[in-house]
C-alpha cells in the first residue's frame, strides 16, 4: 500500500482494521462486517469519573443499531484505520459527551474475547470531572453519575437494561478497582 492509501484510510467512519491474534493490523474492513463475522478489531472505553468518585454511565440512544435504549459505559468508540488509542478516547468524549480531555489516564489492555466483542480494547479513565456533561443526543439519550452500589444493583435487578459491555466490565471486576484511585 502506498502512503496516499493509508491517508485516504486515515480517520474513516464506519471502518476499522482487523487484528490478528497479537493485536497486530491484518487488513481494513466495514465494521458491521467485522462485527458480523466476529473478527477480532479495536476498541476504546473510557470510565468517565465526577470528583466524589461517582462514574458516568449514558443510556444509549434509540437511534442506535446495536443495544439502542440500553445503559452503558461513559463513553466508547472503535479505532478507526491508523488512529492511535489516545485519539479515539478524546473523540470519543469529545463527540458524545462534549468533554475535552487533556488529563486522560490509562487502565489497562483487555484481550479480544466474546466478553469483549471480540475487541481489543484499551480502556482510560478521565477522573475528577468538574463540568457538566452535555451528551449529544443523537448519540446519547441521557445520562448520569452512579456510585458503584447502584451499578452493583443495576447489574443485579436491571441487567436486561444494560449492554453487555457494562455487564462484563463489572462482573470482570474492571475497571472498578480504578474507584480506589478517584
Amino acid at each position: 500500500m502506498q502512503s496516499s492509501d493509508y491517508d485516504s484510510l486515515r480517520g474513516q467512519h464506519g471502518l476499522a482494521e482487523v487484528m490478528d491474534r497479537g493485536n497486530r493490523s491484518l487488513m481494513v474492513m466495514r465494521v458491521s462486517e467485522i462485527h458480523r463475522q466476529l473478527l477480532p478489531h479495536r476498541s476504546v472505553v473510557v470510565l468517565v469519573f465526577r470528583q466524589d468518585g461517582k462514574l458516568y454511565l449514558q443510556k444509549r440512544s434509540h437511534k442506535k443499531n446495536v443495544f439502542p435504549g440500553r445503559w452503558d459505559i461513559s463513553t466508547c468508540g472503535h479505532v478507526r484505520p491508523f488512529e492511535g488509542t489516545v485519539d479515539t478516547a478524546e473523540r470519543k468524549l469529545e463527540h458524545e459527551l462534549n468533554i475535552r480531555a487533556d488529563r486522560l489516564k490509562f487502565v489497562r489492555h483487555l484481550a479480544a474475547t466474546p466478553g469483549t466483542g471480540f475487541e481489543f480494547t484499551s480502556l482510560y479513565a478521565l477522573e475528577r470531572v468538574n463540568e457538566q456533561v452535555e451528551p449529544n443526543p443523537q448519540e446519547v439519550g441521557e445520562g448520569y453519575f452512579y456510585s458503584a452500589e447502584e451499578i452493583q444493583y443495576l447489574v443485579r435487578e436491571f441487567r436486561e437494561l444494560l449492554t453487555p459491555r457494562l455487564v462484563y466490565l463489572w462482573e470482570e471486576g474492571i475497571p472498578f478497582p480504578v474507584w480506589e484511585s478517584v
